[in-house]
């Protein structure tokens, strides 16, 4: 993995580099001494130059499925890799959502998710008011652009019965239907998400296959397939332009 990213970064030089959870195998239970040693290995395997910007998003693996997570495991995720929340690049809004935290039970972990994420709302709607708006206040706009998700666990969808390419599912494995809240995000989240943030692209992880989806017939959403051998004997990741 480590020589494989390497030579991607080589080979493709990008500006930004974002990975959508799951960066460690045991995270959801390690101790505070195997987490420093997980930490200072992907450091080593993900270094980049300085001028690349690498961005990381909580999966379950990282701090556990909701009934696994706490402050602590959060807290700690967020120390090592930010909880920036929003990050905008050459003009496009970039929305890095924990979806762990999108169960929807009120817990006190899910209800500051959704109160950050409302906040986050209120500024992209902001930016495409007209300048000076006393609902909004002071302070510099975003850009008008609507934003990019990125997430770790999908929006909501049955299955991967309608995917396909070389990336997808196994097709033996496609038409198994998905759990709400274990491999998809539940119906109310996606929901909730896509009416409170209207975004233009959403990218999402855990199924560790690519998937292409459209939701309502006018949001695309790409789920992108693992980077590791120990997922599936064809590791792969996706690029992008702002062009």
């Amino acid at each position: 993995m480590e020589r494989a990213f390497q030579t991607a970064l080589w080979l493709l030089q990008p500006e930004v580099v974002f990975i959508l959870g799951d960066i460690f195998d045991e995270g959801k239970w390690s101790t505070p001494e195997a987490w420093a040693d997980d930490v200072e290995r992907f450091q080593k395997m993900f270094r980049h130059p300085s001028h690349v910007q690498l961005k990381v998003v909580a999966g379950n693996h990282d701090i556990g499925f909701h009934y696994e997570m706490n402050t602590y495991k959060v807290e700690r995720f967020e120390k090592v890799f930010s909880s920036e929340r929003l990050f905008s690049w050459k003009g496009i809004n970039f929305v890095m959502v924990n979806s762990v935290a999108l169960n929807g039970d009120g817990c006190g972990i899910c209800s500051e998710t959704e109160a950050e994420l409302i906040e986050v709302s209120h500024r992209l709607n902001c930016s495409r008011e007209a300048r000076g708006s006393s609902r909004c206040g002071p302070g510099p706009l975003l850009p008008t652009s609507a934003p990019v998700l990125l997430q770790h666990y999908p929006l909501y969808r049955r299955s991967d019965a309608n995917c396909s390419g070389e990336d997808a599912a196994p097709a033996e494995e496609r038409d198994i239907p998905f759990k709400e809240n274990y491999d998809v995000l539940s119906r109310e989240a996606s929901q909730k998400l896509l009416w409170w943030l209207q975004p233009r692209l959403v990218l999402s992880g855990h199924t560790h296959s690519a998937c292409e989806v459209h939701h309502g017939g006018r949001v695309p959403e790409l789920s992108v397939p693992s980077f590791s051998w120990r997922n599936r004997n064809n590791p792969s990741f996706i690029m992008g332009t702002d062009a």
